[in-house]
């Protein structure tokens, strides 16, 4: 390894930081990891693993875990209305045809993406307090008293990063007026349940999603509901499970026998930021939900983020210390507007499968829904190594 090549510095051990230490690792780049946890872990949660991402997964050998923990989705996930009435199917398949899209339990692909790293790259218990940086050098420090210096710093330390606003000024984040209640129920409690599938029921003015998990052993559901209480930002608040069964009372009897078994439920507010001008400043940038936290109407905000790490990569596989600025700079302007615009479609599919605003009359809501397939084989099948690549020449 060259002397002359950036060691980065990543701040943030979740899904957008570790991603983004295996694709800089396999450029064969010096690259730690600062956690402010105590040790690696998310809560019993699950998200949605898409084609965009999965390709990228694949380039850093982690192909085979995301099928191993993963649950595939396929041809037999819909849209629904709130009574059970099919609407449309839901696109699972890229522009190609390639069907690579699962349902992971977070817990599950932190652990993979951890596995993937040498032992001596993730360090728990720090968290980033403070930067400052020169012509030469970044230099961060931790609220246990460590200052380390890097040639780039990453922050992915989330929608509430201590880091971003020495890239842009402090913002407030958007609250969207709406919760989500979240959980897992095990297969041996729903022996019946279809684990080759993603389902989602779809208004007025909330929604309810189901999909499989850990290779078919769980399904995890999501029930999303308005509300005027502006609770903070977090995975981990409890929920009442007897207030989730009562906002979907009367529903299709499915979602019925679901939370019948539900015994402990999460609250989550679902909040973003309005897109930022800027992600970088000289030796810092930032990524994922640092960068671009968005709502999970599109379930892109961990797959946008390995997006990001992957560009990342490409970016400064071949850079030098002294170029480590410019290099960052092409990586904004690369991921910058397309993030942008997924941050404000997944706010329109949020109002659309609530039946909010303009989507009151249903049968256009539905016609949307439907219409929606081409707008996701596009999204899948994008790749961003060709334009990382073509960005890396610029610099």
């Amino acid at each position: 390894m060259s002397n002359d090549r950036p060691q980065v510095a990543i701040i943030g051990g979740g899904i957008g930081g570790l991603f983004a230490a295996n694709a800089l690792i396999a450029q064969g780049l010096d690259v730690s990891v600062y956690e402010q946890a105590p040790e690696l872990g998310e809560i019993g949660a699950g998200f949605y693993v898409t084609p965009n991402s999965v390709r990228q997964l694949e380039r850093v050998g982690l192909g085979a875990a995301v099928e191993k923990w993963g649950a595939l989705v396929g041809e037999n996930s819909q849209y629904l209305r709130h009574d059970g009435t099919p609407i449309a199917p839901v696109q699972v398949e890229d522009a190609s045809g390639w069907n690579a899209t699962y349902g992971m339990h977070r817990a599950d692909f932190v652990d993979l993406l951890a596995a993937g790293l040498p032992d001596d790259v993730i360090h728990c218990g720090y968290r980033g307090i403070g930067f400052e940086q020169d012509d030469e050098k970044a230099r961060i420090w931790f609220d246990n008293g460590v200052k380390i210096e890097a040639d780039i710093v990453v922050a992915a330390d989330g929608i509430h990063s201590e880091l971003r606003p020495n890239v842009y000024p402090p913002s407030t984040p958007v609250f969207h007026g709406t919760i989500s209640y979240r959980g897992l129920v095990s297969r041996d409690r729903l022996p019946d349940w279809p684990m080759d599938r993603w389902l989602m029921w779809a208004g007025p003015s909330k929604h309810f999603l189901i999909f499989p998990v850990r290779h078919g052993e769980m399904i995890n559901y999501v029930g999303f509901v308005p509300t005027d209480e502006e609770m903070k930002e977090s995975w981990s608040a409890p929920g009442d499970p007897n207030v989730l069964r009562a906002e979907f009372e009367g529903w299709d009897p499915r979602i019925e026998a679901v939370l019948s078994e539900v015994d402990h439920t999460f609250r989550w507010a679902l909040y973003d930021r309005e897109p930022l001008p800027t992600w970088t400043n000289g030796r810092l940038t930032l990524l994922g939900d640092a960068a671009h936290p968005m709502l999970p109407h599109l379930g892109q905000g961990a797959n946008q983020a390995m997006e990001d790490g992957m560009a990342l990569a490409i970016i400064l596989a071949n850079v030098e210390k002294a170029s480590a600025p410019a290099a960052l700079l092409a990586y904004e302007k690369l991921r910058r507007e397309r993030v942008a615009e997924i941050v404000l479609g997944a706010r329109q599919n949020g109002l659309r499968v609530d039946s909010m605003s303009a989507y009151t009359d249903l049968d256009r809501r539905d016609a949307e829904l439907a219409a929606h397939a081409e707008f996701r084989k596009h999204l899948y099948a994008y790749d961003v190594v060709p334009d990382a690549e073509a960005a890396a020449t610029a610099v």
